[in-house]
């Protein structure tokens, strides 16, 4: 036997320090695990919109990555039973998924198995436009879940969806509480969540386009008891700052409204700081009666959450006359430079750029320059002379048509050049003329309400549409009758035909359908409450009178005369402030099999590192199944929803019309997974965690750009099958 001239003690000692070091080790392996999936702790939820306040589509969750998400497959289902477009991002909080139907109602299911808890019954539906989500808020053991249908801001118990008694009138408020007089006889909704901040929810709303939209003042309401907190003056009372960039009298609200936000908010809440992007102001397209740089419209506000006052502004398009109001919540990041890090807020916009400002300051994180644009051809029209461009990044969306960009897989491309050199088109913010003018880039995208995901790193993924328009400017008739036309058919032509055509065969191609022998695919009532209420893209026509309504329906049931009781087109109230210019034209530019007019790619997706402004990659996003058959490499579509990305090194996102769900390396943009869903999912998706294990959720509604509808939230998990 070899003996060793060891001190027994030493060795006890080493051997205790050891499994000391060992289970330090073991424990922090646990807690790490714990808090990147959620396997023992507290899951990771998706509390709010958008994932979070700062509204960047963004989860730590690595459960699911790029190694191993093409193993992901549906875990469950959840119908609601009510088909069509569904734009909810749910939100998922103690292991409950809340989210929207497609008729605008709330629901509650087990975020683990889709099981349904509770749901709002369908005859609280008033509501015929989509929803982009709710709204969680919770002290105590007082939880609740608010939302919107209608004009009204509804409170409901999170865990049963009983009204709320003591918030407002039986549980709802007025969207329209701090519009002033004239919003009662207008339409005034909400699409887009709240934004909580401590007891108070402050309220996006979406207004008409036209010259009889209500005010879009910014409201925060007091979660508890529905009253109203604050209003911000979005058109400024005289005396308030930005009073002198309108008339004198715009804020009265007569024939000019807007300024509205729609698109929802970020909320800073350590520094008690409140983002919000606002829309255009009205009418969309003309601005003779509103003459000036009509602050706060089309601007990003900083202002404070508790009070409402501002802080800072920054205006991205003054005297807005192509409704390039901007389309997506901010987001709030940290970025990099010189080695210090700084808090900032991005905004991306309809005209396909990202503009960067140091949150606290309002100081721009990239130089920002006047450029000069073309002046309006239009009697009494000013267009303002410049627009700020940043000039980091480069714009995510082409800004020009030339020739060459006419698409080469157009039959008939001569046709469309030739619409493109008779146009008097210039370039971005060419305002409109009576010839027709091509529009580009602008209300199609850019970016849209999906709005953009970033990550940790400050790297900001953003899906861009590149889609033209053409659309014209003409004399209002200022109620001329036409003879020999019925009363119906005339306020058809004046309020409908722009959209869905004079023959009522609709846009191919478009989001808007033929209405020929819509009495066969529509009840008279449900059409009537579309007219009042707008449904999707279309607005409410508050306008018009109950009588002017009716002839449009008779019109369109064929039950209408020449002869009729009806007063003259003149005496109309839709008449009433309509300006001297009216929007004629208002189509897609697609060529005549239907798809973009314009050079491919149609729809891209980009990852831009907004540290310094660099792309670290773009590809076509979207495809058409029957051009690839043909051997035409990915073309790229237009989508309509946002990303999702997470610490798992993954993109996620769906949106197009082909109805796939995708994911990528967020890396270098390589497709790792597809999946075809059962209806297309024009919403963003949400990501969380119930027992350590790691679900992605996303509404499959469908129904846009002619797609099938359907009534699914489909979440999927890593080797469901296996389970």
């Amino acid at each position: 036997m070899i003996k060793f001239p060891v001190n027994i003690s030493v060795i006890i000692h080493h051997c205790q320090k050891v499994l000391f070091f060992g289970n330090l080790l073991i424990l922090a392996g646990i807690a790490l695990l714990s808090c990147r999936e959620g396997a023992k702790g507290k899951d990771w939820e998706w509390r709010e919109y958008h994932g979070g306040p700062d509204r960047n589509h963004y989860s730590p969750l690595e459960q699911i990555n790029r190694e191993n998400v093409h193993e992901l497959e549906p875990a469950w289902a959840y119908h609601t039973g009510d088909s069509g477009q569904i734009q909810s991002n749910p939100i998922i909080v103690d292991g409950v998924m809340y989210g929207m139907t497609a008729g605008v109602l709330p629901f509650a299911v087990d975020a683990s198995t889709g099981k349904e808890i509770w749901k709002m019954p369908k005859g609280e539906r008033v509501q015929f436009s989509v929803s982009r989500g709710l709204a969680y808020w919770e002290s105590g053991d007082d939880k609740r879940i608010l939302y919107t249908n209608g004009e009204w801001l509804y409170a409901v118990n999170a865990q049963d969806g009983v009204p709320i008694g003591t918030f407002g009138t039986g549980g709802r408020v007025s969207l329209k509480s701090g519009l002033g007089p004239q919003a009662t006889s207008k339409m005034v909704l909400s699409n887009t969540p709240g934004t909580i901040f401590g007891d108070l929810i402050i309220m996006p709303t979406r207004v008409a386009e036209d010259h009889h939209a209500a005010l879009g003042h910014i409201q925060a309401f007091n979660v508890r008891t529905g009253e109203l907190a604050w209003v911000f003056h979005t058109i400024p009372h005289p005396g308030e700052y930005g009073y002198d960039t309108w008339p004198k009298d715009a804020y009265l609200n007569q024939g000019t409204g807007g300024a509205n936000n729609w698109a929802g908010m970020a909320v800073d809440r350590e520094r008690k700081m409140l983002f919000v992007p606002t829309g255009s102001a009205a009418p969309d397209f003309y601005g003779k009666d509103r003459l000036g740089a009509n602050l706060f419209a089309n601007s990003l506000l900083a202002l404070d959450a508790e009070t409402g006052e501002r802080i800072w502004h920054f205006q991205f398009v003054h005297h807005d006359i192509l409704d390039m109001d901007l389309p997506a919540p901010p987001n709030l990041i940290t970025l990099r430079r010189d080695g210090v890090q700084i808090d900032a807020v991005a905004q991306v916009t309809k005209h396909g750029y990202v503009y960067v400002f140091e949150r606290e300051s309002g100081e721009p994180f990239f130089p920002i320059e006047e450029v000069p644009v073309p002046a309006s051809t239009i009697p009494g029209e000013e267009a303002w002379p410049t627009q700020p461009l940043p000039k980091i990044p480069v714009p995510f969306s082409r800004q020009t048509i030339t020739p060459e960009d006419i698409s080469p897989l157009a039959e008939n491309r001569d046709e469309l050049l030739e619409i493109l050199l008779n146009s008097g088109y210039q370039g971005p913010f060419t305002p409109l003329n009576e010839a027709g003018m091509l529009v580009f880039p602008g209300l199609s995208g850019g970016a849209l309400w999906g709005g953009a995901a970033v990550d940790r790193e400050g790297v900001m993924y953003i899906n861009a549409n590149e889609m033209a328009r053409y659309m014209g400017i003409g004399p209002s008739k200022k109620g001329t009758p036409i003879e020999g036309m019925s009363i119906g058919e005339q306020l058809y032509r004046r309020n409908c035909a722009v959209c869905h055509g004079e023959d009522l065969k609709g846009q191919k191609g478009s989001e808007y359908p033929p209405l020929l022998n819509i009495n066969t695919r529509m009840e008279k009532g449900t059409a009537e409450m579309v007219l009042t209420q707008g449904k999707g893209l279309m607005p409410a026509f508050t306008g018009l009178s109950e009588g002017e309504r009716e002839a449009i329906l008779q019109f369109l049931w064929g039950e209408d005369s020449i002869e009729s009781d009806e007063p003259g087109i003149g005496d109309h109230a839709s008449r009433i402030n309509e300006p001297d210019y009216v929007i004629n034209r208002y189509s897609k530019f697609l060529d005549s099999k239907g798809y973009p007019a314009i050079s491919p790619p149609w729809g891209t997706l980009n990852a831009i590192d907004l540290n310094s402004g660099e792309y670290r990659w773009k590809i076509p996003f979207g495809e058409y199944p029957e051009l690839l058959e043909k051997g035409i490499p990915p073309t790229g579509s237009e989508s309509f929803g946002g990303p999702l990305v997470t610490e798992g090194g993954i993109l996620m996102i769906a949106g197009t019309a082909d109805g796939k769900f995708r994911a990528f390396d967020k890396e270098n943009g390589e497709l790792l997974w597809e999946y075809l869903l059962p209806a297309p999912g024009f919403a963003s998706a949400s990501t969380y965690s119930v027992n350590g294990v790691q679900y992605v959720v996303i509404a499959c509604g469908g129904t846009r750009m002619g797609t099938q509808k359907g009534d699914a939230y489909l979440a999927f998990k890593l080797n469901a099958s296996d389970n």
